[in-house]
């Protein structure tokens, strides 16, 4: 199977997912998570009509998306990797949307950044809970996550739309899109991104609005 076959099972399955938990299938974005991969791979998904990508690196993504982003109308990009400080101003001028804010240091460099530049579209921005709480893991603390929010919005006068979890991979993923999903709801958040190849169907019967799917549909790095 091709990229463009392997995308179209995915949206099938998506869209089956949908009507067991008995949710709109467009009430699920799927972000293809093209890190990694060259241009000419990711082409093909183009072509089939995705519009939502995702990226880890900000040098790589700068690297081959104008290009792409010329030849294909309506991109849509997405950071799902860690963002450094120091590269906040390419970020923003880049991406659409950030999945990854978690820490104060980002969230000040974010609100300076976007108070810099008013004229340019701000991304919209998901805190990263680290609902593990794995020490090796990027993520704020699900008993720090209300402070947190909190901060972001009264302190940095930032506008966050929802969240994201990377749930610990030997564990099931469920209780942990459960508790992203519960504290979202707390604070009024609407989009979850959750849910990879080997669990978005998971993540959707739990309310994701966003799944992130990169080797169902490009095949293994």
């Amino acid at each position: 199977m091709g990229v463009a076959d392997r995308l179209e099972e995915v949206r099938a399955r998506i869209a089956q997912a949908c009507r067991d938990a008995e949710r709109a299938p467009s009430s699920v974005n799927l972000v293809a998570v093209s890190k990694t991969f060259e241009p000419e791979h990711i082409v093909p998904a183009l072509e089939a009509g995705q519009r939502l990508f995702g990226e880890n690196r900000v040098q790589e993504a700068k690297a081959k998306w104008p290009g792409l982003r010329e030849r294909f109308a309506g991109v849509e990009l997405h950071l799902i990797g860690p963002l450094q400080t120091n590269k906040v101003r390419e970020a923003l001028a880049l991406f659409d949307v950030i999945h990854t804010l978690d820490r104060p240091s980002l969230a000040s460099a974010l609100a300076k950044e976007i108070a810099r530049v008013p004229d340019q579209p701000a991304p919209r921005l998901l805190v990263q809970i680290n609902t593990g709480e794995e020490p090796q893991k990027a993520g704020i603390a699900p008993l720090e996550a209300d402070d947190f929010l909190r901060a972001c919005r009264e302190e940095h006068g930032l506008a966050i739309e929802g969240l994201m979890c990377i749930p610990p991979a030997d564990e099931p993923a469920a209780p942990h899109f459960a508790l992203l999903a519960k504290i979202a709801a707390r604070h009024g958040l609407k989009v979850l991104s959750m849910g990879m190849s080997g669990d978005y169907e998971t993540a959707i019967a739990l309310g994701a609005t966003h799944v992130r799917v990169g080797s169902a549909i490009f095949g293994h790095r």
